[in-house]
C-alpha cells in the first residue's frame, strides 16, 4: 500500500476565556494521573447537569460540581472515527486521513475505506505519555482502524497503550452481553453484563494491578464507552425506572442507557477514592459527537438523544454535531463548582496532558489543539487558530465550519454541488482540491446558540472571518492525507 499527501486544524479558537480559580498549586503533585472518559453519541443535553428533565446522572453531576462544567466544549468531528483520531493526535483528523467512520475491512472498497486507519506515523497522546513514564490503558470502543486485531494495521498497543480491551466499532450484538471484545490481541469471548460496566471493570482491575505493581508510577486511562450509540440495550431494572417518564419503551431504553453510564462512572470514582487516587487524578468526561437522529437508519429506533438547545444532530456541522458535554475535575488543583464558557476541544487534550506530564511533543508537529494549563492556572488566554471542521459527508449542505471567538461560520462547497464523500483518495483528490467555499453563513453563537440569525450580510467582521476560513480551509485541505492502494 502506498500513501501520499494532498500537496505536501482543527482546534484552535480565538476566544478569551474566563479565568478559572485554582487551589494552591503546592497541593498538587507535579504530574497527575489522567483519565479520559468518552461517550459515544451522547447529546449535549443528555445529562441532568446539562438540562435533561428525566435522566438521572448523579455521579456525573457530582463530577461536574467537583470541577468545571464547560458549555462550549467541542469534539474533533461530528462522527465517531475522526473524532477519536483527533483526540488521540491533537490534530484535525483530516490530516491523518480519517474523514468518516471506519467500516471493517471485509473486502476492498472503491473509495479505499478498507485502507483507513490511524497510521503508525501519527504521534499519539498515549505514546507520548508512555514515553514520559506513564502506564497506559485503553478500554472500550477503539474505532481507529478498519482491520481490528490484525497485524496488517496498527492496533491500540501500537498507539501507545500498555493494556487494551476493546472492539473495532460497536459492542455486538448489543450493549448487553457483548461477544466481540478483544483483550491485548486475544478475543475475550462471550461476556455477561453491559458494555459500559464491563469496560469499567477492566479499568478497575487494571488500576488495582497497577497500584500493586508500581504505585508511584502515574497512569493514563482512556475509557471509551459504546453507550449510548445504537444498538441501545439497557439493564431491565433501569429501563423499568424510566417507563413512567418516557413516551415508549424505546425511549426508556435510551434514558436507562445514559443512566447506566453514570453508574459506571460512579464505580470508577469509588475505586479512585478507595485507592486514595482521586485528588491527584485529572478526569475529563465528554462525547465523541452529538446525538444520533431517531430512525435515521433501520436500527436507530432507540436514538432519543437531545441536542437541546443546539441546531442539528450527529453528522451535522451546526453545533449539535460536535458541541458536547465537557467536564473536567482535578480536586488537588482545580477549584470546584465552576461553569465556564471558555471554548475547549478534545484536540486540547494532547498538548495539555503533555505539558502536565513534562513531555514535549516533536517540534515539527503542528498541533491544532492548545494546552489549557495556563487557563487552568487562572490566566486569561487567547487562542490564535480558529476551530475548523471539514466533513464531506455532512447531512446538512454546509460541509465546512469554523468557530472563532463568539462567531460560528458555515460554508458550502461549490454552492452545494460538491458530492458527498466518505474518504479522500487518489481518484478524487483533484476534485477535493479544486472545490471552492461558497454560500457563507455567520452566527454570533454567544447570543444565538441555535444558529438561527445569519449575520453574514450585516456583520462588520464578516469579510475578515470569511478570509480566515478560506485560509484555514486551504491550509487544512492541502495538508490532508490521501489514500492510495
Amino acid at each position: 500500500m502506498v500513501t501520499l499527501k494532498l500537496s505536501q486544524l482543527l482546534f484552535g479558537v480565538c476566544s478569551l476565556g474566563m479565568a478559572i480559580p485554582l487551589l494552591p498549586s503546592a497541593q498538587a503533585a507535579d504530574r497527575p494521573n489522567i483519565i479520559v472518559i468518552l461517550c459515544d453519541d451522547l447529546g449535549y443535553g443528555d445529562l441532568a447537569c446539562y438540562g435533561h428533565p428525566h435522566i438521572q446522572t448523579p455521579h456525573l453531576d457530582g463530577l461536574a460540581s467537583s470541577g468545571i462544567r464547560f458549555t462550549n466544549c467541542y469534539s474533533a468531528a461530528p462522527v465517531c472515527s475522526p473524532s477519536r483520531v483527533g483526540l488521540m493526535t491533537g490534530r484535525s483528523p483530516n490530516l491523518a486521513g480519517v474523514y468518516d467512520w471506519i467500516p471493517p475491512a471485509n473486502r476492498p472498497k472503491p473509495d479505499l475505506r478498507d485502507l483507513v486507519h490511524l497510521r503508525s506515523s501519527e504521534v499519539t497522546l498515549p505514546r507520548l505519555l508512555k514515553q514520559a513514564g506513564y502506564a497506559t490503558c485503553m478500554s472500550g470502543k477503539w474505532h481507529c482502524n478498519s482491520k481490528f486485531n490484525s497485524p496488517d494495521q496498527p492496533q491500540p498497543d501500537d498507539a501507545g497503550f500498555d493494556h487494551w480491551f476493546g472492539t473495532q466499532n460497536n459492542a455486538a450484538p448489543s450493549h448487553l452481553d457483548p461477544k466481540n471484545y478483544v483483550r491485548n490481541g486475544q478475543p475475550a469471548g462471550p461476556l455477561q453484563g453491559s458494555s459500559c460496566q464491563l469496560a469499567t471493570t477492566e479499568v478497575i482491575r487494571w488500576l488495582t494491578d497497577h497500584q500493586q505493581a508500581a504505585p508511584e508510577q502515574p497512569f493514563f486511562v482512556y475509557l471509551a464507552f459504546h453507550e449510548p450509540h445504537e444498538p441501545v440495550a439497557s439493564p431491565p431494572e433501569l429501563v423499568e425506572q424510566y417507563l413512567a417518564v418516557s413516551r415508549n419503551e424505546d425511549e426508556a431504553q435510551y434514558f436507562a442507557n445514559v443512566a447506566n453510564v453514570d453508574r459506571a462512572v460512579g464505580r470508577l470514582l469509588q475505586k479512585l477514592d478507595e485507592a486514595q487516587l482521586r485528588d491527584n487524578t485529572l478526569i475529563v468526561f465528554s462525547s465523541d459527537n452529538g446525538p444520533e437522529t431517531l430512525n435515521r437508519y433501520r436500527t436507530a429506533n432507540r436514538s432519543y438523544g437531545r441536542a437541546t438547545p443546539l441546531r442539528g444532530m450527529k453528522l451535522w456541522t451546526t453545533d449539535a454535531g460536535f458541541r458536547v458535554a465537557g467536564i473536567l475535575s482535578w480536586p488537588a488543583r482545580v477549584s470546584a463548582g465552576q461553569v465556564s464558557e471558555h471554548v475547549v476541544s478534545s484536540l486540547d487534550l494532547l498538548p495539555t496532558c503533555c505539558e502536565l506530564a513534562g513531555q514535549t511533543p516533536p517540534e515539527d508537529l503542528q498541533l491544532d489543539g492548545m494546552s489549557l494549563v495556563r487557563f487552568l492556572d487562572g490566566e486569561a488566554t487567547q487562542r490564535g487558530r480558529p476551530l475548523v471542521w471539514c466533513y464531506f459527508n455532512a447531512l446538512n449542505e454546509q460541509r465546512v465550519a469554523m468557530r472563532t471567538g463568539r462567531w460560528k461560520m458555515l460554508a458550502k462547497l461549490d454552492a452545494g454541488a460538491f458530492p458527498k464523500l466518505q474518504n479522500v483518495h487518489a481518484g478524487n483528490r483533484d476534485q477535493v482540491l479544486s472545490a471552492n467555499l461558497t454560500d457563507f453563513e455567520l452566527y454570533d453563537v454567544s447570543q444565538d446558540v441555535a444558529e438561527q440569525n445569519n449575520l453574514f450580510a450585516t456583520a462588520s467582521e464578516a469579510a475578515d472571518l470569511r478570509q480566515t476560513l478560506e485560509d484555514r480551509y486551504e491550509e487544512l485541505i492541502r495538508s490532508s492525507h490521501v489514500w492510495q492502494r
